[in-house]
């Protein structure tokens, strides 16, 4: 698979994301309307955040500068072989 490099496509690509993102959080708050599951949700969201931000840009720009990253499966393979 060619990798997606017009600028039009990876802009529908985020915004696609954002409404599967909006759609799924909305779907869960409604099938269970409470103050609590907000929170949550709203947490989990917020730490899947940090969680890639240090997978590329922390290891990136602070541990390994030399590696460049391709995708999450890139980090995994990066962080479970222990490369420095």
């Amino acid at each position: 698979m060619k990798d997606l490099s017009n600028p039009f496509w990876i802009k529908f690509k985020a915004v696609l994301f954002l409404i599967i993102g909006i759609v799924a959080g909305l779907l869960i708050f409604l099938d269970n309307p409470k103050w609590q599951t907000a929170a949550y949700l709203g947490l989990a969201i917020w730490s899947f955040c940090r969680v890639y931000y240090f997978a590329f840009y922390v290891i990136e720009k602070y541990v390994d500068s030399s590696y460049k990253f391709s995708g999450l499966f890139s980090f995994l393979r990066y962080w479970f072989q222990g490369r420095k």
